[in-house]
């Protein structure tokens, strides 16, 4: 009896620690620009926001911009680079920042916040969210023309990846591993680029990925909704701001802290919330 009850204590632990709940932390004003993403930078602890503004998501009107809060959740530097159509996704190889902006992705030099580089994707219509992996080669989803685009790191031709896909957006290359979003379904590429199903059921809006850790990650929905999936296909409901009107866009986040950022779009702030189980 003893040991049927202990085993069942341990058992009750293990699903415990496995429920992730948010507490908000904190919320910018909302003197953003529509902001649609947000990067953390462990290296330097800067957290960039990828302001559209303009006419439209996917307008190249030049109006688009990339903004710096701090920890705290204080608008730093509004217009810290301008001069950007509609900048969605962004990540980070060596000291650069790297930005995917409608039919181009910009690199940016972040000490002296400067555009070092524009590498244009023929063809492309709608570049949302941008990954790279250790050799710096890059990874771009275009969600009009449905393909996945790789950028050589180091002679910076652009290929088509994947494509004949619904409508792809988050992208994320961990652990020498492609993840990436399509049309409310969370997938990974297996061997000979194998489209391998981890999760399906979300929202069509499917938007950001951010990983936990080897087994977890965060999803986010544009119309307002953020998950935990693991990779045995499990996944929860960690925020739901759909009746309020709250979208959460291409989420970032602090993998040390366990601090993730919501980009809630049209609202035009960024609110963080503590991952806690």
């Amino acid at each position: 009896m003893k040991k049927i009850i202990l085993t069942a204590f341990f058992f009750s632990l293990i699903i415990g620690s496995s429920a992730q709940s948010l507490t908000q932390l904190w919320s910018t004003d909302s003197t953003l620009r529509v902001p649609e993403s947000v990067f953390h930078d462990p290296k330097t602890q800067r957290i960039y926001v990828a302001n559209i503004e303009g006419k439209g998501p996917w307008e190249k009107d030049g109006r688009g911009s990339i903004s710096i809060i701090t920890a705290s959740g204080k608008i730093l530097s509004p217009y810290w680079v301008t001069g950007l159509h509609a900048p969605k996704g962004m990540t980070m190889f060596q000291d650069f920042l790297i930005v995917a902006d409608v039919d181009s992705v910009v690199i940016i030099e972040p000490l002296r916040a400067q555009i070092l580089k524009k590498i244009y994707v023929e063809g492309a219509q709608a570049l949302n969210d941008i990954t790279s992996d250790k050799r710096g080669n890059m990874y771009v989803s275009d969600s009009k023309t449905k393909k996945i685009h790789k950028i050589d790191g180091a002679k910076l031709n652009v290929t088509i990846y994947l494509d004949s896909l619904k409508g792809p957006n988050g992208v994320l290359f961990v652990d020498r591993t492609l993840y990436y979003l399509d049309a409310g379904g969370f997938y990974k590429l297996g061997k000979d680029k194998q489209k391998i199903l981890i999760v399906d059921g979300l929202e069509d809006g499917t938007d950001g990925i951010e990983q936990i850790d080897e087994e977890n990650f965060l999803v986010s929905c544009w119309s307002g909704t953020l998950w935990h999936i693991n990779l045995k296909g499990e996944k929860k409901l960690l925020l739901d701001t759909r009746s309020t009107q709250i979208n959460a866009a291409d989420i970032g986040y602090d993998r040390e802290k366990k601090i993730v950022y919501v980009p809630t779009f049209w609202k035009n702030s960024v609110v963080a919330y503590q991952l806690a189980q």
